[in-house]
């Protein structure tokens, strides 16, 4: 048989004749066991290939390198288009690629896509006794108490970035066990690592890419010569092997990952995975498309695959076999990792009804299981506009949340424009966008959705559906931005203007999104797509938190106040609406809000929050009555210190906020 490329056989089948085949044609296959079913008395496979003539197992001894041990034929069921293969005997520990044979042409081997392990670099995948990969005490592992979404504080960070910096004191750089490291300090003695997070109170570690990604991006048997976020997947359901202590070995990812996690519960935080199932790293040499080429992509009207992800490619969620990889995939992190939550990239590319059915399985897991994403493209799509999971549609979604671009850009200014400000760095007009991010993007009578700068109307139908945030791995971080943005600020007007963005963030409705190392006012020394740049640019700095240590201390007294007063997340549309009122304010460029009457519980009866993003002082007239001061500037204390009554003087570029 001769070897055809992958753009060539494509066009052969969208060419096919019209008694064959469309994609829409192809027989589905609604069992729950595609890919490797193992038991030590014999191990089934199972690929779903309608257009295959042949399918080939491919077993070997190691995960790369070497003769295959053998070559065995799978059979097909015609009314499933399911190849399948039994193995008699203990196969726990071989590896295996599988080879596709469409319309005579002999496809590249690979791992099939439901592969749970490979050998280094993803290459061949792995047959797995799952049970011997459980660390100690892996089946009493618990999720974190989380009574409700609006609890939740999300720290967003990649594995690396870390432990890689020698401040961090950390033994297992760049790697899970890094995350797991418990004692760990900086040259400084302050805590590092795992303890940090501890420190700072968060709920959730959000963790970008940590499934197996491209070796062009990190090869794993040398992950120091390249850096890389990881948005390139190769194989859904295997931890990254750059991350593991053995690369070689693909039982050590998945226990190493387990361990993580259980080191995480055990210490009070809940971890997110980053999920990319919007596109592959690949397009023509992708698993997907060696074993059914074109079907889990969508493709334009003229047969080239479409972009909405511009990495090459899209997915095709609306697709049964696709919807079907991605629902199965996700509980697979949720049951076998004990997964607590999924932030889906590019969100926008998937269809609402996947979204949803995907959210439906996820909840019957542990309604718990927090599901977030971004509601945009990165470009056009095929998929009709109204299908699409977009911000504008969070409405329409099941217990589903999206990132607030609203908020982001307007209090520091447009990630697309270095130059442009926000409310905090002394941009007028923004105080409308502002008062949008602080009732989480949902309905309030006090609102003019016409003066928002990028939503016209309130898209969250309950404030847990907004994440509420102003940097992440994406773009510059928030210090890097001020700094562009505002080169004739002083440094310390800067630290103000970060203050006040993070400080607003902490004390909005909604979901409290932090990029990790913001407490220290990490910077990526002026890059702005640190994608795969070097450690050098994206690691954490663990010498800067004496550095900020007064601002370190501030976001950690601002999520210990979010915490002990549930009025700053109250649950619901309607709650917000009845307790929040913004205050008249004389002045541009500032905010003022009232929450009355013990607002979902609180032990405060009345709290006024006002924000200055002014370069002078403010005085703003405050509702009838004797208020205590317990925020102003960097100073937080939730007794109070200072009584007040009739005005409030606010600090340049500040929040206060008062108690009654």
């Amino acid at each position: 048989m001769k070897k055809i490329t992958l753009a060539a056989l494509f066009l052969l089948i969208l060419a096919c004749q019209p008694n064959e085949m469309t994609f829409d044609q192809y027989p589905t296959y609604d069992g729950n066991d595609l890919g490797i079913t193992y038991s030590p008395q014999k191990t089934t496979l199972k690929v779903w290939s309608p257009p295959a003539e042949a399918m080939l197992l491919q077993l070997y001894e190691k995960g790369d390198g070497g003769e295959p041990l053998e070559e065995l034929p799978l059979k097909k069921d015609d009314q499933t288009g399911v190849w399948s293969i039994i193995l008699n005997g203990d196969y726990h520990g071989k590896y295996y690629t599988v080879q596709a044979q469409i319309e005579g042409n002999l496809l590249n081997p690979v791992p099939d896509p439901y592969a749970i392990s490979t050998g280094v670099n993803g290459q061949r995948a792995m047959i797995l006794d799952l049970k011997t990969t459980n660390p100690d005490g892996w089946e009493n592992d618990t999720r974190p108490p989380l009574a409700n979404y609006n609890d939740i504080v999300i720290y967003e960070l990649h594995v690396r970035d870390l432990s890689s910096h020698q401040s961090a004191g950390i033994q297992h750089k760049g790697k899970f066990l890094g995350i797991t490291e418990l004692g760990t300090k900086s040259p400084d003695g302050l805590a590092t690592g795992l303890d940090h997070l501890k420190e700072m109170g968060i709920t959730h570690l959000h963790l970008l890419p940590s499934f197996d990604y491209l070796p062009r991006s990190v090869d794993e048997t040398n992950t120091e010569a390249r850096f890389n976020w990881g948005y390139d997947p190769q194989n859904y359901n295997v931890p990254e092997g750059g991350y593991a202590t053995d690369p070689y070995d693909g039982s050590v990812r998945v226990k190493e990952f387990k361990q993580l996690v259980k080191t995480l519960h055990e210490n009070g935080i809940r971890v997110v995975m980053d999920v990319v199932y919007n596109h592959t790293g690949d397009t023509e040499l992708s698993n997907f498309n060696q074993i059914v080429p074109g079907y889990y992509y969508r493709q334009r009207q003229d047969g080239t695959f479409s972009d909405a992800s511009a990495c090459g490619n899209e997915t095709a969620s609306e697709r049964t076999m696709m919807r079907k990889f991605m629902i199965e995939s996700m509980k697979y992190w949720a049951t076998e990792y004990h997964i607590d939550g999924f932030r889906v990239d590019l969100m926008g590319i998937h269809d609402i009804e996947t979204m949803n059915l995907l959210s439906e399985e996820l909840k019957q897991i542990d309604p718990s299981i927090f599901v977030y994403g971004e509601g945009w493209t990165a470009g056009d799509s095929p998929l009709p506009l109204e299908k699409r999971t977009l911000k504008a549609h969070t409405s329409q979604l099941d217990r589903i949340a999206a990132f607030s671009d609203d908020i982001r850009d307007g209090l520091k200014g447009s990630v697309f424009d270095h130059h442009d400000t926000g409310f905090v760095s002394g941009k007028d007009s923004m105080e409308t966008t502002v008062k949008f991010g602080v009732i989480a993007s949902t309905n309030h009578p006090q609102i003019d959705y016409g003066q928002v700068n990028y939503s016209d109307v309130p898209w969250a139908r309950e404030p847990w559906q907004t994440i509420t945030y102003v940097s992440c791995h994406d773009n510059h971080t928030l210090y890097d931005k001020l700094k562009i943005s505002r080169e004739d600020a002083s440094e310390e007007d800067i630290l103000k203007m970060h203050q006040l963005a993070t400080g607003i963030v902490l004390t909005s409705q909604g979901i409290p999104f932090l990029h990790a190392g913001v407490e220290m006012l990490r910077t990526k020394n002026g890059v702005e797509n640190s994608y795969q740049s070097p450690d050098s640019i994206n690691q954490i700095v663990w010498t800067r938190k004496k550095e900020y240590l007064d601002n370190v201390q501030y976001i950690q007294n601002l999520i210990l106040l979010r915490k002990n007063h549930p009025a700053f997340c109250m649950p619901t549309t309607e709650m917000i609406s009845q307790h929040l009122d913004f205050l008249d304010t004389p002045h541009p460029n500032t905010v003022a809000y009232h929450i009355k009457g013990n607002a979902n519980g609180d032990s405060w009866a009345d709290i006024v929050v006002v924000l200055n993003g002014n370069a002078e002082s403010k005085t703003i007239t405050l509702p009838e009555g004797e208020w205590s001061l317990v925020v102003e500037g960097s100073k937080i204390d939730e007794n109070g210190w200072k009584n007040i009554s009739t005005e409030v003087t606010v600090p340049s570029i500040s929040m206060v906020i008062l108690k009654r």
